[in-house]
């Protein structure tokens, strides 16, 4: 039976010269597949221009304007996170594959390219479904997309001294942070900006939102854990008057008083696993949970 032909959108990391190597692999397995092959602008011009490779893509794509049978993330986890942002509700799954450092969403090696490309030929893989959490304040539109993978979080401006955040879930008060920040993470974003902050690790598909504030005023408070169908409002004083929302690291300003609104998004992200490939495998490999090195 011939083998069908499958589209792949490709994203990649723009500042590692040095990966050259693993991603004309890829390009070169996908052209022996004769697959169609679409690259996202930035980083097809960082390929032809900067590194002066000879790629042949089916079709160059901006933003949001592609469509295809599985998504290539080549990067690390914080190119994962653009290529999910771009991929929004269109139900691709991603691959991520690891040319970063750490790499813990984007973990396939450059050793395990052709493996895993032929896996997804064959079907041989499984599909892990991550929870998405968006934002909306008062009315007002964000210039960035109010959805993110990871965390939504409310930070501190410049150099302004800490911030109030009274926050309410469902509609009951819950309790006013007095901190520098705090940080609304999904299961996803529980290994990210949440967990550096001595928030707790929580596995992909455990439905629950977790509330960890940074650098709080008062050290009795510690973080929550919410279910994932919660509503959650922020209102934030400021002695500047404004602060950041960072949205997956994506921020911008605030003025102060604006209602923020967070909740999950009505889609999940699809993020291809390697059949055997566990959630607590990967968190002892990458992230030496539970070493001992005595």
């Amino acid at each position: 039976m011939a083998q069908r032909k499958l589209r792949f959108a490709l994203f990649g990391n723009v500042y590692q010269a040095k990966k050259s190597v693993s991603i004309q692999k890829i390009l070169s397995f996908l052209s022996e597949h004769k697959a169609d092959v679409y690259i996202e602008k930035e980083f097809f011009e960082f390929l032809t221009q900067g590194q002066h490779l000879e790629v042949k893509a089916t079709r160059v794509f901006e933003g949001h304007d592609f469509e295809a049978d599985f998504v290539i993330s080549m990067g690390g986890d914080g190119t994962l996170l653009k290529a999910a942002h771009y991929v929004g509700n269109k139900n691709i799954p991603i691959m991520g594959v690891n040319m970063g450092r750490l790499g813990f969403l984007a973990d396939v090696g450059p050793s395990d390219i052709e493996r895993s490309l032929k896996m997804l030929y064959a079907g041989d893989y499984k599909l892990e479904e991550h929870a998405v959490i968006q934002v909306e304040a008062d009315g007002k539109t964000f210039n960035t997309c109010p959805c993110a993978l990871n965390d939504i979080a409310v930070l501190k401006r410049d150099n302004a001294s800490m911030i109030s955040i009274r926050t309410n879930v469902n509609g009951e008060y819950l309790v006013t942070y007095q901190a520098d920040g705090l940080i609304v993470s999904t299961p996803t974003g529980s290994t990210a900006y949440s967990l550096s902050n001595g928030g707790p690790i929580a596995v992909p598909e455990s439905d629950i939102f977790c509330l960890t504030p940074v650098a709080p005023h008062s050290l009795n408070i510690r973080p929550i854990v919410v279910r994932d169908d919660a509503v959650i409002t922020l209102t934030v004083e400021s002695r500047s008057h404004n602060f950041l929302i960072a949205i997956d690291g994506r921020s911008e300003k605030c003025e102060e008083g604006t209602r923020l609104t967070i909740q999950k998004a009505p889609y999940n992200i699809k993020i291809v696993k390697r059949n055997g490939q566990t959630y607590f495998s990967t968190l002892r490999e990458k992230m030496a949970w539970g070493l001992d090195n005595r």
